[in-house]
């Protein structure tokens, strides 16, 4: 498969991709940036998600973000179709995009252009109904045989939303696609970035203290103000479900804040696990400045070519 000339720079969080990112983009002009962050795209979460700067977005074109308000929910279908629109756009004006890789399900939905299946709330929620998993399963098996090979009998949870599209599309789970195990050729080229866990871990702790710094309780406070709340999807955030918490007054601001710094290492965590098993990612060593790799990564992005 040919390259579309677009470029996919990958990492955990706090490990300067998004630094990164913007220099190739300032390097090589007319880049345009697509933030692939499941959280970014609310507007009014932009200290805690570490959204770009309005300076950095009036020197270099961003797409995806301040999408939608955060009560409402955001799918990853519909961040995929987002995503698509953008890319499409670029490509008609002759543009060449960096796509800035966090959350691991958004990046494999755009780059693997994944067939994702519906939600079927009502299906879901007789589903959930139903206490005993393994004859869940045992009608799985029946209806789909081939998911049902692909998981174990006792994950309730993938057991169920298999079940859900099954039931509610009318076709085999099975039949969307490979799924995530499968590594497809893709026209996009993909690098990421490695930093020591060490310097993640302080990374991570000193983000929140210059995010505190900046305002993010002012942001909370105005979250919390929100007709009905967060949604479902934008309450998953990093630091703001912690920090509401905190605004509730169930936690100190110490604790809080602890209590963030420990689930954004966990997740930085997942993160590496969940990119570490694409074959198809080039790996960069960064001991402290992710700039130090960015005449490699130029290269890179040089070399796969312009969108035809």
């Amino acid at each position: 498969m040919g390259s579309n000339g677009h470029l996919v720079i990958i990492g955990a969080t706090a490990s300067g991709k998004s630094a990164l990112a913007m220099e190739v983009a300032r390097s090589r002009p007319g880049v345009e940036l697509v933030s692939m962050d499941s959280m970014a795209l609310y507007r009014g979460m932009d200290i805690g998600t570490a959204a770009p700067t309005a300076a950095e977005c009036a020197e270099i074109p961003h797409h995806l973000l301040d999408l939608v308000d955060p009560t409402e929910e955001f799918t990853v279908s519909a961040f995929q179709t987002a995503a698509r629109e953008a890319l499409a756009d670029m490509e008609d004006r002759g543009v060449r995009a960096v796509l800035v890789g966090g959350t691991g399900l958004h990046v494999r939905a755009v780059v693997d252009d994944l067939e994702i299946p519906g939600q079927y709330d009502e299906i879901r929620a007789g589903l959930d109904a139903d206490a005993d998993t393994h004859g869940l399963y045992a009608r799985l098996a029946e209806l789909d045989p081939v998911a049902a090979g692909r998981m174990e009998a006792t994950n309730r949870r993938r057991v169920v939303r298999a079940l859900e599209v099954t039931l509610g599309s009318g076709r085999p789970f099975s039949s969307f696609g490979p799924g995530l195990d499968a590594y497809p050729a893709t026209p996009f080229t993909q690098v990421g970035l490695r930093v020591d866990r060490d310097v993640m871990d302080r990374r991570i702790e000193e983000r929140y203290q210059r995010q505190l710094d900046d305002g993010f309780l002012d942001e909370i406070r105005t979250l919390a103000d929100l007709d009905g709340g967060l949604s479902r999807t934008a309450a998953q955030a990093l630091g703001y479900k912690e920090l509401l918490a905190h605004h509730r007054g169930e936690r100190t601001l110490v604790d809080a804040v602890a209590d963030a710094v420990v689930a954004t290492r966990r997740f930085a965590r997942r993160q590496e696990r969940w990119f570490r098993r694409d074959p198809r990612i080039e790996w960069f060593d960064v001991a402290d400045d992710p700039l130090e790799v960015l005449d490699e990564v130029l290269e890179r992005f040089d070399n796969c070519g312009v969108p035809g």
